[in-house]
């Protein structure tokens, strides 16, 4: 997932009901299929997240030295200003790039 070139929004917007659930004709399963996808890309953020803060990561044992790791921060700050989970998984969803299916309605 490349998050420098998503179009989702940062702040809240309005979307239209109709086209939301438009793909499943049920705004539920629109809403939980949209749900797990913003859970996925939470956890795959939060991993990436992770690995890149323990690229810079400095291991001191003394605690009277503290300071900032101005790498850490920077890309602390980065994720910071990435659009949310759920808004990612809605644009995902828009664009018809979630791949779902009903496995009750497939029996």
């Amino acid at each position: 997932m490349d998050l420098k070139k998503t179009e989702a929004p940062v702040n809240t917007v309005t979307i239209n009901r109709n086209e939301f659930d438009q793909p499943t004709d049920n705004i539920y399963e629109a809403i939980s299929i949209v749900a797990k996808r913003a859970i996925q890309i939470n956890s795959e953020i939060k991993k990436e997240l992770i690995e890149k803060l323990e690229e810079f990561a400095t291991y001191n044992d003394s605690l009277e030295e503290v300071f900032e790791n101005k790498e850490q921060i920077e890309v602390s700050k980065f994720y910071e200003k990435l659009p949310k989970p759920h808004a990612l998984a809605l644009q995902e969803w828009l664009e018809a790039k979630i791949y779902h299916r009903n496995t009750e309605k497939d029996a």
